[in-house]
C-alpha cells in the first residue's frame, strides 16, 4: 500500500479559478486516493466578503478525493503566513506535501509525478524540492526531469527533513550572500530574485517563495524538475491583485506520465544555460513584468499590501 502525501490547496476570492483548478486536480490518476487539505483564507476587506463565500461554499461540495478537510481562516492571514503555517502543519503530520493554489490546472500525471520524486529523493538531503512547472523551452534535448537551482512555486512539493531549513529571517538570509552568490541566485543576472529579497526587506513584498528559494539555494540544495510542464498558470490574467494579464508563462500541459528521473544528485548543466537562455532572450518590458510570478510575490488575492 503507497503511502500518499497530502495534497494542500491555498484558496481565497477567485471562484472560477478555483473551480477550474479543482476540477483538473480529481482529473488525476491519484486523487481518489489523496488527501486533499484546502485552506481557505479569510476576507481582508469587506469587498472581499462575498466572493470569500462564494469559494467557501464550492469548496464545501468537493469530492473526488480519499477525503477532503477545508481549514477555514477566522482572520485575514495573508498568503505568506497561510503557506507557510498549512505546509508545517502538513509536514508535521505527515512528513511531506504536495502545494497547490487556486490558479493551477494539472495533467493527469502531476501527483503521480509528485509522489514518485517524492519516494525516489526521500533520503536525498540535496533535495530539498520539487517544482512540477517549466517553461515552453521548445525543442532542447533536455532529460525528462532535471536538477536546477530556482525553485518554482506553481506546484511544487517537498519533505519535513526540507521544510525544517526554511529560514523566514530575511536579515538572516541576507547575511549569507555575497556580490557573487547574488549574481547565481538571480540566474546570472536574468531574474530578479535577488531584487525580490530586497523589496522583501524594504516591506515593498511579502513574498515566502522568495524566502523558501533562498533557504534552498544557501543550502545547497537542488530543486527537481520536468523538461515539459505538468502545470499551466491561468492566474496571470488580471484578475488578482499584482497580476498582469502575460502570456510568456503559458504552456501546453504534458500529457504523458514522468517515467524517469536523475540518478546524479547534481544541477543539470544544460538545462541552467537553456533556461539561461530561455529568460535572456525574452523582451525585456516581458520579462520584468513577468518574472515576479516565477518565485511568486503572490500576496494579489490574499493580501492588498
Amino acid at each position: 500500500m503507497q503511502s500518499l502525501a497530502p495534497i494542500a490547496l491555498f484558496v481565497y476570492n477567485r471562484p472560477e479559478h478555483t473551480r477550474r483548478t479543482l476540477s483538473y486536480l480529481k482529473k488525476n490518476l491519484l486523487a481518489d486516493e489523496s488527501r486533499l487539505f484546502i485552506f481557505s483564507d479569510a476576507p481582508k476587506t469587506d469587498a472581499d466578503n462575498a466572493k470569500v463565500e462564494q469559494v467557501r461554499h464550492l469548496i464545501k461540495e468537493v469530492i473526488g478525493f480519499k477525503s477532503v478537510k477545508i481549514i477555514e481562516r477566522k482572520q485575514n492571514m495573508g498568503l505568506a503566513e497561510s503557506i507557510i503555517s498549512g505546509v508545517t502543519q502538513l509536514v508535521n503530520e505527515y512528513g511531506k506535501v504536495i502545494v497547490f493554489e487556486d490558479d493551477l490546472l494539472s495533467s493527469q500525471y502531476t501527483l503521480q509525478y509528485f509522489n514518485d520524486a517524492l519516494k525516489q529523493y526521500a533520503n536525498e538531503e540535496k533535495v530539498m524540492h520539487i517544482g512540477a512547472y517549466m517553461y515552453n523551452l521548445k525543442k532542447t534535448g533536455l532529460p525528462e526531469t532535471f536538477f536546477y537551482r530556482a525553485a518554482s512555486s506553481w506546484g511544487w512539493a517537498t519533505w519535513a527533513r526540507a521544510w525544517k531549513d526554511f529560514e523566514p529571517d530575511i536579515d538572516k538570509l541576507i547575511a549569507q550572500f555575497d556580490k557573487e552568490k547574488s549574481n547565481r541566485f538571480s540566474i546570472d543576472g536574468t531574474m530578479n530574485f535577488w531584487k525580490q529579497v530586497q523589496e522583501f526587506k524594504a516591506g515593498k513584498n511579502n513574498s515566502w517563495a522568495i524566502r523558501w528559494y533562498a533557504s534552498v539555494f544557501l543550502k545547497g540544495g537542488l530543486t527537481l524538475n520536468p523538461a515539459k510542464s505538468l502545470i499551466n498558470n491561468i492566474g496571470n490574467d488580471g484578475s488578482g491583485i499584482h497580476s498582469n494579464p502575460e502570456s510568456m508563462y503559458q504552456v501546453k500541459i504534458a500529457q504523458k506520465p514522468v517515467k524517469h528521473f536523475p540518478t546524479e544528485i547534481k544541477e543539470d548543466e544544460r538545462a541552467y544555460a537553456v533556461i539561461k537562455h530561455f529568460l535572456k532572450n525574452r523582451k525585456g518590458n516581458l520579462v520584468q513584468r513577468g518574472i515576479r510570478y516565477m518565485v511568486k510575490i503572490r500576496v494579489k488575492y490574499f493580501t492588498k499590501k
